[in-house]
């Protein structure tokens, strides 16, 4: 208007510039309403989004937290296991393996190998308490009694024991034992140095002691039909046959009440060194 008042412009340009003035004020207000209603769907998307992130995290952590929890537990339980792997002796001494079966080719304990429950991981013997264990042949069995007096000849000595017990039941017998039938028995040792567990022993129980007894090998002695029976040398150097009366017996040796006396020459296994013998009728008996 101050142009048209000037006489530069005339009343309808200026009305129309006004026009245009309005008109773009108006496309300004509305742009900036639409702007504002912009940033409000964006940050109402955005929270949305960040809401979403939120709660995903959120699950996340309870998850890692309730795995956590989980891995404490199971560590705590492994530290306890291995704990209780560690096997501390109740007392100094020796420690050994138990005796793996007879039957078994790999020991019983050995590294890499599973245990199971209430399986013997060690032993700590009694040094001072030691006792050899062995078994009884079937045949001799009835002979053994606890009680009777042993000599236990070890690698680097001889002791005296006694027979503690002798088992009612056999061994279980098989392959690995030849299928020989013998009963478990204990010998107690009274305490001495240098006595180890695992030693071999030889064993010799007393089941009976005579004295002044006559006795001869028991390859000597043919057992028939007819009796007990011997081949001595006579002082001609013939074999001349005896009917024998035996006694008791060890497995090595027979006692003989009658029949030969002492200092005659018997023949050892009679029926290959004696020609005689052969002609006999003779029933091998089995002698333990």
């Amino acid at each position: 208007r101050r142009m048209h008042a000037l006489g530069y412009q005339s009343e309808l340009q200026v009305e129309r510039s006004e026009i245009n003035v309005k008109t773009a004020e108006s496309n300004v207000e509305i742009l900036e309403t639409n702007l504002d209603v912009l940033e409000r769907l964006e940050k109402e998307k955005q929270l949305e989004t960040l809401k979403g992130e939120w709660e995903s995290a959120k699950a996340a952590a309870n998850g890692h937290e309730e795995v956590l929890a989980m891995d404490g537990e199971r560590m705590a339980l492994a530290k306890k296991e291995i704990a209780r792997c560690v096997i501390k002796a109740p007392k100094s001494g020796l420690v050994i393996y138990p005796s793996t079966a007879q039957w078994k080719d790999t020991p019983d304990i050995a590294e890499g190998e599973t245990v199971h429950n209430d399986q013997v991981l060690l032993l700590m013997p009694d040094l001072s308490k030691m006792q050899v264990r062995f078994g009884i042949h079937e045949s001799a069995i009835d002979q053994v009694k606890p009680g009777m007096h042993a000599t236990v000849r070890l690698p680097n000595k001889t002791l005296s024991g006694t027979v503690a017990s002798v088992a009612s039941v056999a061994q279980p017998s098989g392959w690995w034992t030849g299928n020989i039938v013998k009963y478990d028995s204990v010998i107690e040792l009274p305490s001495a140095e240098g006595l180890k567990p695992g030693m071999t022993a030889e064993i010799e129980v007393t089941v009976n002691r005579q004295e002044n007894v006559l006795m001869i090998p028991l390859s000597a002695v043919e057992e028939t039909d007819a009796g007990d029976f011997c081949w001595v040398r006579t002082r001609d150097g013939a074999a001349q046959r005896r009917l024998l009366r035996l006694g008791d017996r060890n497995t090595e040796f027979i006692a003989v009440t009658s029949g030969i006396e002492e200092d005659d020459d018997v023949f050892l296994n009679p029926s290959l060194t004696v020609k005689e013998a052969r002609k006999q009728p003779v029933v091998v008996g089995s002698l333990p």
